[in-house]
């Protein structure tokens, strides 16, 4: 649609949704990004019944949706004013200012699933306050595809006021599960952001590994269930991990001390290079490891490794 106007459809369809928000009982929702992800979102909230009002920067992205029964408005500012509970699913924080800065924001509970950095999220809870706005900040934890498919088991980090989060938790969840992390705002980036990090991480290891094979006459597919339980089986070491960051005693349930293991590193290095492969993503963990082992105990586990990370040394 254009923005000029609405066509005598769209006039049709808006009076619709109006008598589906007076009689079906469902929370009204505006959305504003149809990206893969918006739109994946929409799609679930109108098949639930939700009335639904959408805006795009690019007007076309939303012709599928209203057609489907959705309100399409002009402008961001029109789609605010639609609904109490608005949600925003746009590129980053910057569009997120531009996209709100025309819309009365007064009376709101605004939601933001855009993906942002902490810091970024408080001084967006604290901007929306300023508006007259509630606010929550969201970590999604999902890729479209699993958006609407519940045993996919992709869910939200949800973070700022309890209140509002206890008040539209069911409306939340029609997409994908919920996870409330805290009043802090920025704690469902931080939790978004440190999920992907060790995401990230574990891909590392795994481009590694076969890097080292690839030049080998091993197949990588049949190498691939060896490394998939491999890697699940050392995953529990996120428990021991995280139970001796919380005592401060990294010396706990040990299995392979940190002195043996900076031992070994130079077969690592040695191998890759045999290999043909680079280095580049083993030595700074590696580095890492003979630093702590340097100012530290060698009995113990690996996690010391975490305060250097901490210091930024």
């Amino acid at each position: 649609m254009s923005g000029s106007g609405p066509s005598t459809s769209l006039v049709a369809m808006t009076a619709n949704t109006r008598e589906k928000t007076s009689t079906s009982g469902k929370t009204p929702v505006t959305l504003l990004g149809l990206g893969a992800m918006g739109t994946a979102l929409a799609g679930t909230w109108l098949a639930a019944g939700h009335p639904l009002t959408v805006w795009n920067r690019t007007p076309a992205r939303a012709a599928g949706l209203v057609a489907e029964g959705a309100k399409g408005a002009g402008s961001a500012a029109e789609a605010v004013a639609a609904s109490t509970l608005v949600v925003v699913c746009l590129l980053d924080d910057a569009s997120v200012g531009e996209a709100l800065a025309e819309a009365d924001l007064t009376g709101k509970d605004l939601v933001n699933l855009t993906t942002t950095t902490p810091d970024q999220a408080r001084a967006r809870a604290d901007w929306a306050r300023d508006r007259g706005a509630r606010y929550l900040d969201g970590g999604i934890m999902a890729v479209p595809p699993m958006v609407g498919v519940p045993e996919a088991g992709g869910y939200v980090f949800y973070s700022g006021a309890a209140e509002l989060f206890e008040q539209h938790r069911e409306t939340l969840a029609v997409p994908v599960g919920t996870r409330y992390v805290g009043a802090d705002a920025g704690h469902a980036a931080l939790h978004d952001v440190a999920l992907l990090s060790g995401m990230y991480g574990m891909f590392a290891g795994i481009h590694h590994a076969f890097a080292l094979i690839r030049k080998e006459d091993i197949d990588p597919v049949e190498f691939a269930p060896l490394l998939a339980d491999w890697l699940a089986a050392m995953a529990q070491g996120v428990h021991l991990a995280a139970d001796q960051l919380r005592s401060g005693d990294y010396t706990k349930g040990v299995v392979s001390n940190l002195g043996m293991q900076v031992a070994g590193t130079p077969t690592f290095l040695a191998t890759a290079e045999q290999q043909g492969v680079s280095t580049e993503l083993l030595l700074p963990y590696f580095d890492l490891m003979a630093r702590r082992l340097a100012e530290a105990s060698g009995d113990e586990d690996l996690t010391g490794v975490v305060e250097l990370l901490v210091r930024g040394e």
